[in-house]
């Protein structure tokens, strides 16, 4: 697969930097946006709701989550309530635990009867899932934000996880499962595989999907160009007058590079001869 139109799972745009923002609204494939208190903090944002209502302004046809900071369960409620007023297209972002750790299922509950749209944010577990699944009210639509990112950095395929996660939403079909916390461009092609409803991405990854299906001999072309032109605009110099002065000395080396042979040993390989494409043979194996 290497066209964004192919993808089944939607793209939204994670951040707090409104250019940032505007970039990715001007993009038909970025389906919605998600942020959070702490990206808000690293983006300079000082009044939350002021922020919040002019990103609504500027983007008002695209699901945005924005997420309650209260750890009071009942003071969580009340920043939800007034969250939903903003907006149509607002989903409320609910942490799965306050900070004791203590569920908030029976939060999340009372605002689906009351028809809030919840997103459920920082899951990591598949007991979260089912817990959040039995709380989820059945006819209002919600996000279920699992942390992929997050459980990958433990050293756990979240594929695996992620595909479980959503069998265990088959009870409520309004719910779609969010992979948040991706890494690179791989991860959404992951998400996609294992059955996500939405990845929500950081504009610096989302950046990078013009790569999806490009020519890796030619990338790694531009590579070399990149370390070369780098390297030249730092004036790096290595002296070289005393190697060029004891290879004289011991009669040098003829014009091609030592490469290892299929047996382990070293023979002359040509230059030009690495990365020339198809058909080289590597370890003895073709290409």
């Amino acid at each position: 697969m290497s066209r964004i139109e192919e993808l089944r799972v939607s793209l939204f745009s994670d951040g707090a930097d409104l250019a940032s923002i505007l970039e990715m609204y001007a993009k038909p494939w970025i389906r919605g946006f998600t942020t959070n208190p702490t990206l808000m903090r690293k983006a300079g944002v000082r009044d939350y709701e002021a922020f919040a209502r002019a990103l609504l302004r500027a983007v008002p046809d695209r699901p945005i989550s924005f997420e309650v900071f209260a750890d009071d369960e009942a003071e969580m409620e009340m920043q939800a309530l007034a969250i939903a007023t903003w907006g149509a297209n607002v989903n409320v972002k609910i942490p799965v635990t306050n900070r004791a750790g203590v569920f908030t299922g029976p939060l999340i509950r009372r605002l689906g009867e009351a028809g809030v749209s919840v997103n459920v944010t920082a899951i990591l577990t598949l007991e979260q899932v089912v817990h959040v699944a039995q709380a989820l009210a059945p006819g209002v639509r919600a996000i279920v934000s699992v942390f992929a990112g997050r459980i990958a950095d433990t050293g756990i395929d979240p594929v695996p996880v992620m595909a479980r996660a959503k069998r265990l939403l088959s009870t409520r079909p309004l719910a779609q499962l969010l992979w948040a916390s991706p890494r690179e461009v791989l991860n959404v092609f992951q998400a996609d595989e294992a059955g996500c409803d939405i990845i929500t991405v950081p504009p610096e990854i989302l950046r990078k999907m013009e790569l999806v299906g490009k020519d890796l001999a030619a990338y790694s072309r531009e590579t070399v160009e990149m370390f070369h032109r780098d390297a030249q605009a730092a004036a790096y110099r290595i002296g070289t007058g005393a190697t060029i002065a004891a290879r004289n000395a011991t009669g040098g080396m003829s014009s091609g590079a030592m490469g290892e042979d299929d047996l382990g040993g070293f023979a002359q390989v040509p230059h030009g001869v690495v990365g020339a494409g198809a058909g080289v043979r590597i370890d003895g194996q073709g290409a």
